[in-house]
């Protein structure tokens, strides 16, 4: 059963964006400069598995299964950044088959941890963020090495003109139809180069004049999932001749943006997602009727330990009271606190447990729980929450409340229901210890 209007669907894979289930887009307000031209951001993380290469990694697959190139069980290798990989993981989950990705060690710890996590057999390289196409003993070289054995296919997202055709055959026509065919601009930051190719072949089909815009880092760059122009005159889908600009950002702006979003705009995006924005902020003119659609590619999740890397004070946060020490969470908690869409005032979370009856997720120490919580909350410490995810609910869109004491550890507790995919989590003010000082209820085990 596929039911958009409803979001009832027999498998996840039903989930995947199409014209008919497009991912949203939302108009930026405060971090675009313009009085006439209007921005609109395409938010990617709300394919199914998280980033826009769900859609290259599903439409891969269906081609290699039409084409019976691949079978049951079979053993698929994919060079990756990371989040090919880990919507090839589900899939390739959901489909029975095995995945094995050669990767650079210099890709964030989360999304290497979260492969493993997901079943992957995850071979680490000294590589570049990207894989380098020329490496001879990077990521590409090593899955093609592997794909000579008789049990393995590799479906080379780098070669593989289902990445492109991935997005000629969504991507382009959702921003189409969600504009009405009023855009005017395309903005896309630039990896292998499948999203600004695809969609600006579909875009330009409707309506010639519609500017397609590239950007990319500079060399040497610390922008997971993107490449320097190097790296991108090595790459079969960067089709320069088919942009009408592309622009080059540094990683200051391209995080600095990142984290305006995240803080502006209360948009959770990524840095690849900071550096288009940065890029258009340059290229794009302020007239009258100019409709822009950039894409975000994924979320901040995936990148705590880049933004402490590049994010100056991140990294000085004290970290939660009273619960098992982990320094990368401690490290971005003070960003997680910043984002009002993340978090809620006591008075306003009391009023959605009176009323709506949302999933309360207790994350102390098992004494503490025992002592006082919320009536019917689920005692899960944050030490355990990592590794067991039993009695949580089914649907990813539930709205959950994380409590703790003093309302620190709960913020770490939303960053991990986050990464599993739960979509309306909020961590509550002032703790357990507001919540009994305003005289609210409370139950001991």
């Amino acid at each position: 059963m596929v039911d958009h209007s409803l979001r009832i669907y027999d498998s996840v894979l039903g989930l995947l964006s199409s014209p008919e289930n497009p991912t949203p887009m939302v108009r930026l307000n405060r971090v675009v400069p313009f009085q006439h031209t209007q921005v609109y951001a395409k938010l990617e993380w709300y394919n199914p598995f998280g980033a826009v290469k769900d859609r290259v990694a599903a439409n891969m697959v269906a081609e290699a299964e039409c084409n019976n190139t691949i079978g049951a069980d079979a053993q698929l290798v994919e060079p990756t950044s990371g989040n090919t990989g880990l919507g090839l993981a589900m899939i390739s989950n959901a489909k029975g088959y095995q995945l094995t990705t050669p990767l650079s060690s210099a890709i964030p710890v989360e999304k290497r941890t979260m492969l493993k996590f997901f079943g992957v057999d995850v071979q680490e390289l000294e590589d570049t963020l990207c894989p380098a196409p020329g490496a001879p003993e990077g990521a590409i070289a090593t899955a093609l090495k592997i794909a000579e054995q008789p049990d393995f296919h590799m479906l080379n997202q780098y070669a593989n003109d289902a990445n492109p055709n991935a997005h000629f055959k969504s991507t382009g026509p959702e921003i189409w139809r969600q504009t009405e065919g009023r855009v005017t601009h395309f903005v896309a930051s630039m990896g292998t180069c499948g999203t600004i190719t695809g969609v600006g072949r579909y875009l330009k089909e409707q309506n010639p004049d519609i500017q397609v815009l590239g950007i990319h880092p500079k060399e040497g760059h610390a922008i997971p999932g993107v490449r320097s122009i190097r790296q991108l005159q090595q790459t079969r889908f960067f089709q320069p001749d088919e942009y009408s600009q592309i622009k080059e950002v540094d990683d200051e702006r391209a995080y600095e943006s990142c984290l305006q979003l995240n803080r502006e705009e209360s948009i959770t995006a990524g840095p690849s997602s900071g550096l288009a924005l940065a890029g258009l902020l340059e290229m794009v003119p302020d007239e009258p009727g100019n409709v822009v659609v950039v894409i975000f590619p994924d979320s901040a999740f995936k990148y705590p330990s880049s933004l402490v890397d590049k994010l100056p004070g991140l990294a000085s946060v004290q970290g939660p009271v009273g619960t098992p020490s982990s320094p990368l969470l401690d490290q971005i908690v003070e960003l997680t606190r910043a984002n009002k869409d993340l978090t809620i005032d006591l008075d306003d979370a009391h009023q959605l447990w009176d009323e709506e009856k949302p999933f309360v997720l207790d994350v102390r120490p098992q004494e503490q729980f025992d002592e006082a919580h919320i009536p019917d909350a689920l005692s899960r410490p944050l030490s355990d929450l990592g590794e067991d995810h039993s009695g949580l609910p089914e649907d990813l869109e539930t709205p959950i409340l994380s409590v703790c004491q003093r309302g620190n550890a709960s913020l770490s507790g939303v960053l991990v229901l986050k990464s599993l995919g739960y979509t309306n989590v909020r961590s509550m003010h002032g703790g357990t210890l507001a919540w009994r000082e305003k005289g609210f209820p409370v139950e001991a085990a």
